[in-house]
């Protein structure tokens, strides 16, 4: 029983650290936010980096891997579309935090409001 809790901690653990892993550079960011917007051929989504193809595919994979694009074949052309799905696990992580800085965030709205009466 404690064996299966800890496998699904670390099974879930990596599924948020690649999720976040791909989130920690800022190529990626922004090829998932052209993303969000169509689906597009792997040489469209490099064009507006500074760096070569071949470090637009090896971004692209970090991606892939983190579940976060789905690669179609059609032909020789290679589209990529967003999978949204993987990033509702990183921001349900995130959400558990948002009480507890919202809650720290009106304490010192409230502490900055006395302050001012006085």
């Amino acid at each position: 029983m404690v064996a299966d809790i800890f496998n699904l901690m670390v099974e879930s653990s990596t599924d948020l650290d690649a999720a976040y892993g791909a989130l920690s550079h800022v190529a990626r960011r922004a090829m998932l936010e052209r993303l969000r917007a169509e689906e597009l051929r792997v040489t469209d989504l490099a064009v507006p980096f500074e760096m070569s193809l071949a470090a637009a595919s090896k971004h692209i994979r970090v991606l892939e891997g983190a579940g976060l694009i789905r690669r179609t074949v059609v032909g020789r052309e290679h589209l990529l579309a967003l999978d949204a799905a993987q990033l509702r696990p990183a921001a349900e992580w995130l959400g558990r935090y948002r009480a507890f800085w919202e809650g720290r965030l009106e304490a010192l709205d409230r502490h900055v409001r006395e302050d001012e009466r006085r």
